[in-house]
């Protein structure tokens, strides 16, 4: 895959405002919480002697409840360096002197 092909699939950059990211949140943790209930439901409802299995959902709801959970933490660190004043690309001054520490 080169560079420009990988590019199409970065999600744009996060807002710079607080209660945007705060409002993303709570939709990704209510997106979360709905789809481990469906998680937990899903396995309720099999039924190995009757041949019922819900393997291939659950998988998908399992994956998507990680990418959330990626997507609440992206925006919480977000929040966290918009509060702290810490810029995305900022360096120390040892990096930027030469030194590491």
């Amino acid at each position: 895959m080169t560079h420009a092909e990988e590019s199409k699939f970065v999600e744009k950059r996060l807002s710079e405002d607080i209660p945007t990211l705060e409002a993303e949140v709570v939709e990704l943790t209510v997106e979360r919480d709905e789809a481990m209930l469906k998680i937990r439901q899903l396995r309720n409802d099999e039924d190995p002697k009757n041949g019922v299995y819900y393997h291939k959902e659950i998988f998908q709801l399992q994956q998507d409840k990680l990418r959330l959970d990626v997507e609440i933490k992206f925006r919480t660190n977000k929040i966290n360096r918009i509060n702290l004043g810490i810029e995305e690309m900022d360096t120390s001054g040892g990096v930027k002197n030469g030194f590491l520490f």
